[in-house]
């Protein structure tokens, strides 16, 4: 059946039909969730990786549910950055969930809170992976209406995760996520109403290729422009994200930062790559304050913050400017700006997914994330120190890591466009990453001695699958030609 597939371009549906399976499999079998759970999310994997060996050997291509053609059809399209974004939901999706295995067993094994847990393990898998398939959908996706339904399939499932913990404080977090969430998720549904009134189509391709700025296309842009960067916490709009990241369960704030922002930032991108061209320099440049705010300010928050996940919280606002100010130097060369931009969210993904898996490992093992009295946890869990470490160096943009490479993409594309201002925002994010970083680095890999013996003892595939992530952070610095290939495909 698979071989079936693969010949054909239905092969597109696996990587969204397999995780909703996964899924629902997990939600039936409720005394045993987790190997559903991990099995879904391996056998997801593996698609996602076919996926992308059939693009870079064959080529891109089209599938119309049900063979309905456009503009009533549903179609889903495979092109180089859809395929790159699957692949590195993929990665870091198979990371997340053989972390959160050993993550749930952990919790579970303490003695006192079991039934606790495991109510929460149990709600975890079908979200989870509820919330994977719609991330796939949403990056194959042809028709702007069903991005809305997988956006907002997105946005319900990252709530629901938000609350898991039954913390009050999670919980508060999760409302106020919730209802940023709907208020973006009208202003998106408001705008593609508003296309398919001027064009008569849901179609991408085909709303680009008659794309003019009339006004109500114009209105079209700004609510869905506004509500996906209400999605994607850009300044000032950051303010539901930093408590929703960090009082959520360790896998759920990796899931969040290293993948739910990424891919509402992905859908503002493909909105705006057909339009960029025709609404002038102006709005482009607009973004990109947004975005220089955001890295300035994300870091200084970072930098004031007592406890480890509201600093990876805070980084994340910081490290989500980077995401926009792509856009002015996209203008004189679209191709190298997407390319940048892309090794960019795929090194951020793995490398903050490490981050707050690692955080959430020391964590369960210490009781606490407060930074001042981290002192020796190294010499309990080395590999998650090490973890948490490179995934900062990343952040950082130091040699050999992947956020080096695109970091050097970006200050590539400013420098030759003259666009001096961007290149300062640049360094100083940088030069500001260091410094936040540096200070929680500095006490985590501390040689003085304190008593770090928690009531947990952490599995080995916690501290394994984090390691993992940052590891392939820092290879990303080694592979960029074969990945900027597989952007450069075409669908």
């Amino acid at each position: 059946m698979i071989r079936l597939l693969l010949q054909g371009d239905c092969w597109l549906i696996l990587p969204v039909i397999l995780p909703l399976l996964g899924a629902l499999l997990s939600f039936l079998l409720k005394k045993q969730p987790r190997l559903p759970g991990v099995l879904g999310a391996l056998v997801t994997f593996f698609a996602s990786a076919a996926l992308a060996w059939k693009l870079v050997s064959h080529g891109g291509g089209r599938y119309y549910l049900g063979g309905w053609q456009p503009p009533l059809g549903i179609s889903l399209r495979a092109d180089g950055p859809a395929v790159l974004m699957v692949l590195m939901t993929a990665v870091t999706g198979l990371a997340v969930s053989v972390y959160a295995g050993g993550y749930f067993q952990s919790r579970i094994n303490k003695r006192g809170e079991e039934q606790r847990h495991l109510a929460q393990e149990r709600s975890f898998w079908p979200l989870w992976l509820l919330l994977w398939a719609a991330l796939n959908g949403m990056f194959l996706s042809a028709d702007i209406f069903n991005m809305y339904v997988t956006l907002e399939l997105v946005a319900l499932s990252s709530v629901g995760l938000t609350a898991l913990s039954g913390k009050p404080a999670s919980q508060v977090a999760a409302m106020r996520y919730l209802l940023v969430s709907l208020l973006g998720s009208l202003s998106f549904l408001l705008g593609v109403a508003f296309l398919y009134k001027v064009h008569g189509s849901l179609d991408l391709l085909a709303i680009g290729a008659a794309l003019s700025l009339a006004p109500a296309v114009v209105m079209a842009m700004v609510l869905i422009s506004v509500g996906l960067m209400l999605k994607t916490a850009l300044f000032p709009f950051h303010f539901w994200l930093p408590p929703a990241h960090a009082n959520a369960l360790a896998p759920v704030s990796a899931i969040l930062s290293g993948l739910v922002i990424n891919g509402a930032w992905y859908l503002f991108f493909r909105f705006w790559q057909g339009v960029l061209p025709l609404v002038g320099e102006g709005a482009a440049t607009l973004l990109a304050v947004l975005g220089g705010v955001a890295i300035v300010w994300g870091a200084y928050q970072a930098f004031c913050q007592q406890r480890l996940k509201m600093l990876v919280a805070y980084s994340t606002v910081a490290q989500i400017g980077y995401l926009f100010i792509i856009f002015p130097l996209m203008e004189m060369g679209p191709e190298q700006g997407a390319a940048a931009v892309f090794y960019f969210v795929i090194s951020h993904s793995c490398a903050k997914a490490a981050m707050f898996l690692a955080a959430g490992t020391l964590f369960l093992q210490v009781g606490h994330d407060r930074i001042s009295d981290l002192d020796g946890v190294r010499q309990v869990l080395p590999k998650t120190t090490f973890a948490f470490a490179l995934g900062g160096l990343s952040l950082m943009g130091l040699p050999p890591t992947g956020g080096f490479i695109a970091k050097y993409m970006y200050l590539s594309q400013a420098v030759s466009q003259e666009r001096w201002w961007l290149v300062a925002v640049i360094v100083a994010g940088s030069c500001l990453a260091a410094v936040y970083i540096c200070r929680a680095v500095a006490h985590i890999l501390s040689p003085r001695l304190v008593a770090v013996a928690g009531p947990v003892v952490v599995a080995a595939s916690m501290e394994w699958s984090a390691l993992a992530l940052a590891l392939v952070a820092m290879l990303l610095g080694f592979v960029g030609p074969l990945v900027l290939h597989l952007i450069e495909v075409a669908g």
